[in-house]
């Protein structure tokens, strides 16, 4: 996949890379007397509608969070019905993913799924793999601590090796150790469903990202909330750090 471009800055307002925490599925379908697994499923067909609008609305990389290393603390049930939502959406959505040029990559500690899920994940991200309107990231058992530590593991592994010396261990190249090697840093970083924390998502990644947190929960999410998000966006100073005008 071509993830080479790192973006300093944001061109004509519009943000490169957008982040989603997807969170309120649960309270949506608990405000509707539904089962949680209804709120799962009017999440991913949210999802689904960001996706394909996403790239007319000039978004290049988009990564969302869809199951973090802490939610294995739910209950059975509602995980086994979330990794069974996520292999038929998967296989369900594969045509149209691919028509519309969005190329789908995953990051996190993907063993721990079944090996039919992880067979379905491995089809979707091969057959995306030429898309060129989108690179689309899906975060699945993923942590930001979890991925800084494997990180730091495999450079001291270099180092022991004598393939890197301590002063050769610069941002760059923790960067390049990081499961988003070679994608750009997030822009944006959005949490829904009105909660203001990170909850361990890109945690490196987001030093510079500007931030929304909104009340809406995750399955009334629309195209149309994300553009105004990105309009208000547009009107921010990003200086890294610099000194204002």
């Amino acid at each position: 996949m071509e993830l080479e471009k790192v973006s300093l800055c944001s061109q004509a307002g519009i943000p490169d890379h957008v982040a989603l925490i997807m969170d309120g599925n649960g309270r949506w379908a608990a405000q509707r007397e539904l089962p949680r697994l209804e709120g799962h499923r009017a999440g991913a067909e949210a999802l689904r509608k960001i996706v394909l609008k996403a790239p007319q609305m000039g978004i290049q990389y988009l990564t969302v969070y869809a199951f973090s290393t802490e939610n294995w603390r739910r209950n059975p049930e509602e995980i086994n019905g979330l990794m069974s939502l996520l292999e038929s959406y998967s296989n369900s959505e594969l045509e149209e993913i691919k028509k519309n040029g969005i190329n789908v990559n995953f990051i996190g500690d993907l063993t721990k799924l079944e090996l039919e899920v992880r067979e379905q994940l491995n089809k979707l991200a091969d057959e995306t793999k030429d898309g060129d309107k989108l690179i689309l990231t899906v975060a699945i058992n993923y942590g930001g601590r979890a991925e800084l530590t494997k990180a730091v593991q495999r450079i001291v592994s270099r180092v022991q090796c004598n393939e890197l010396v301590p002063d050769e261990i610069t941002e760059n190249e923790l960067h390049k150790h990081l499961m988003t090697a070679g994608i750009p840093d997030p822009d944006l970083v959005i949490r829904t469903s009105g909660e203001i924390r990170l909850s361990n998502f890109l945690l490196w990644q987001s030093a510079y990202a500007e931030l929304e947190f909104v009340d809406t929960l995750w399955p009334d999410f629309t195209p149309a909330f994300l553009q105004s998000i990105l309009n208000r966006y547009s009107t921010r100073s990003r200086r890294f750090g610099a000194n204002g005008k």
